[in-house]
């Protein structure tokens, strides 16, 4: 035989569980058998499109392929079985050749390689003799060697443990033992025979990898430390374990939202995170209460090595809020707060107010007979999430925003422009994101009435489209005064228009016939529209108390369909750029959204101030640590966790101990690690040899 076919045979035979020839199970031994590489037109036949799956069990076919590490090998050219098989491991292989076993191998002796001098693999080799007394089997290490006059492969005996019922198996255990310690000790272990290792566990492990290493990338565990090592030096005795239980309820909120309690079992059970093998739900409890006093620092850090990583030009930042209620009726009792939402002692100077954490306010989740509790969240242009915020339910928006920017002026940022919803227009915002040299892009609100709004949107000009539905138009009050942009989208428009003509009949069937009835009973009807805005706007009261439509009011809104109005500072940026900056304040509610169906930010399972606000910390981290990793990946989060998590980690015992193997990546997981520049887990991630015996 040729040498590249030697080594392809050696390729095979080191990388497979066992050969498999038609209907036969041929596991390797003492023989090598020959192989042949598939060839591409072979792999075209099964390629996509020409393909059509078997039934049966097909649909399990390559997950247990992957999971079992065996090697397929086809039968003859032409069959259904050997294409099949052809289109599985091509699913798990793509990226490398395929090698199959001649079709003509039925026994073994047939086709069998030479073994190289150089490549002699010892084995222990069983003999059996029967005799009167019975059949005995005999035991010999041999390997063979090539018989260069008889062009054949000879068995040479090495050494001969003679009976099997009589051999010396302390002397056994001891050469074992000797040739072992020529190994790595996880070698060792993954060396003893297949029967003698049983898998005790598997877990996933490829999705806190990737976790673990974009947090270490991002620095946030020398951080974590450092900041528990500050606190030390006040007095404060640190766990050294804490920076690891962080991480873990962080990975806990993007790979498998859950409890603090269920996420203490999710590391204890489901998951690998390194570093971490077991923590208890008290060792949450106690991170959670420390993160609170180092959030500033750390995000900080985040916001740093964020823009270094990703060269980020950090020029726009995004800001919006968010509700999320609790499910309980009863709110928390009023303390004293400062201007920032933050407790301050009866007395205190700083007091600006009193108010509950968990509170009544104005919800977003249309549950205003449960408290909750407002959260803020700072977005960059790519939306990366630069810093989050807590305070207490009945918060109003208006001011919060001059919070935000006193609190990210301490980090020197360059000048940056705000973007807001109309919610945060007011004079003390806009005095307020000036300061600095910065600027802003803000909604105003169309129906506001104001003399500046009304001579707007009266103003005449010409629509400008900037995309396929937007047009925006900019008006200009004053030299020195802001710009107005005004965006109009056709197919909102249009929306807006059949919403308004619904409403209208709708409100047309509920006055009919009310002429009819008493003063009182118009009053209570019309009391009835209050808690119906979108009605009530149309409806128009006489002074003789009859109700009728008020078609002024419908005239005005059809002058405002499919607009909305935009006041910024930003001299230098044009009225596309100002209309599509305010567009991308989508990426906030994105967030906001992720938080709260991917990252479970509700239902939150805490009581104390401290540790909500902790938890909105967590869930901030781990919506940064996704981010980052589809804007390096180019790969939205739920496919990268998807594939990640198909990686396991297995638990093998034997008599040597236990180790924990990674299983092989498959391609798109192997692309995943590449575009992230993140290595894999290693093979063998843990290793427990078994305790000498005393």
């Amino acid at each position: 035989m040729t040498a590249s076919a030697y080594e392809r045979a050696v390729n095979v035979r080191d990388h497979a569980v066992a050969y498999v020839a038609q209907t036969q199970v041929f596991n390797y031994g003492e023989d090598f058998v020959e192989v042949s590489l598939v060839s591409d037109a072979d792999l075209a036949a099964c390629a996509e499109g020409r393909f059509v799956p078997p039934g049966g069990q097909w649909h399990d076919a390559t997950g247990k392929l992957v999971a079992s590490g065996a090697l397929i090998v086809t039968g003859e050219r032409g069959s259904g079985r050997r294409t099949a098989a052809l289109r599985l491991l091509n699913g798990v292989s793509a990226d490398g050749p395929i090698y199959e076993l001649a079709p003509t191998w039925k026994r073994p002796g047939v086709n069998v390689l030479p073994v190289p001098p150089s490549a002699r693999v010892p084995y222990v080799k069983t003999s059996v003799r029967t005799t009167r007394a019975g059949t005995v089997r005999y035991l010999q290490l041999a390997h063979n060697e090539w018989d260069p006059a008889t062009q054949r492969s000879r068995t040479k005996v090495l050494y001969n443990f003679g009976r099997e019922d009589e051999i010396d198996k302390d002397a056994v255990r001891r050469l074992v033992a000797a040739l072992s310690r020529l190994l790595d000790p996880a070698e060792a272990l993954a060396a003893a025979e297949p029967g003698e290792l049983s898998v005790t566990g598997s877990r996933p492990v490829g999705g806190a990898h990737v976790l673990d290493q974009v947090w270490r990338r991002l620095r946030l565990d020398e951080v974590i430390r450092r900041c528990l090592a500050g606190r030390a030096a006040s007095g404060r005795k640190p766990d050294p374990g804490t920076e690891r239980v962080l991480f873990a309820l962080v990975a806990n909120r993007a790979l498998a939202a859950s409890s603090k309690l269920a996420a203490a079992g999710w590391v204890c059970e489901d998951v690998h995170v390194d570093g971490l093998d077991e923590v208890t739900d008290d060792a949450c409890y106690r991170a959670m209460d420390q993160l609170l006093a180092i959030e500033p620092d750390l995000a900080e850090q985040a916001y740093r090595q964020v823009t270094d990583l990703l060269n980020l030009e950090v020029d726009i930042l995004f800001f919006d809020t968010t509700s999320t209620y609790f499910e309980t009726e009863q709110a928390d009792a009023d303390v004293p707060r400062d201007r920032r939402g933050q407790r301050v002692p009866a007395g205190s100077e700083d007091a600006a107010g009193e108010a509950g954490f968990r509170t009544f306010g104005k919800p977003e989740d249309s549950r205003d007979d449960l408290p909750q509790v407002i959260a803020g969240m700072a977005v960059t242009r790519d939306g990366i999430p630069v810093r989050v915020w807590s305070w207490p339910g009945n918060t109003a928006d208006s001011g919060l925003i001059r919070q935000v920017k006193k609190d990210l002026r301490e980090w020197t940022l360059s000048k940056v422009i705000w973007v807001a919803d109309r919610s945060f227009t007011s004079k003390e915002n806009r005095r307020a994101l000036m300061q600095g040299g910065g600027g802003y892009i803000i909604g105003e609100k169309l129906r506001s009435g104001s003399a500046e709004v009304r001579t707007v949107i009266s103003r005449q000009g010409r629509y400008r489209t900037v995309r396929d539905n937007l047009q925006v138009k900019e008006v200009r009050l004053g030299d020195d005064g802001d710009r107005f942009i005004i965006c109009y989208n056709p197919d909102q428009a249009e929306r807006d228009a059949a919403i308004r003509v619904k409403l209208v009949a709708q409100l047309e069937d509920l006055i009919r016939d009310t002429d009819g009835l008493t003063a009182a009973e118009r009053a209570k009807l019309e009391g009835t529209l209050a808690g119906k805005p979108g009605l009530k706007r149309f409806l128009r009261v006489t002074p003789a108390g009859l109700l009728r439509i008020d078609k002024a009011t419908i005239k005005a809104e059809e002058n405002l369909d499919g607009k909305y109005l935009l006041r910024s500072s930003a001299p230098d940026l044009s009225a596309e750029d100002i209309a599509l900056g305010y567009k991308q304040l989508l990426e906030v509610e994105r967030g906001w959204r992720d938080m709260k169906q991917v990252i479970d930010l509700r239902p939150v399972y805490h009581r104390r101030e401290d540790r909500i606000r902790a938890h909105v910390i967590v869930c901030w981290l781990a919506l940064l640590l996704i981010r980052v990793t589809e804007n390096t990946a180019g790969q939205p989060w739920n496919r990268i966790r998807a594939e990640l998590q198909r990686q396991h980690a297995v638990t093998w015992t034997g008599p040597a101990g236990t180790f924990r193997q990674a299983t092989d990546l498959t391609k798109p997981q192997r692309d995943i690690y590449t575009a992230l520049s993140i290595e894999p887990p290693k093979k063998i991630i843990t290793l427990a040899p078994t305790p000498p015996a005393p």
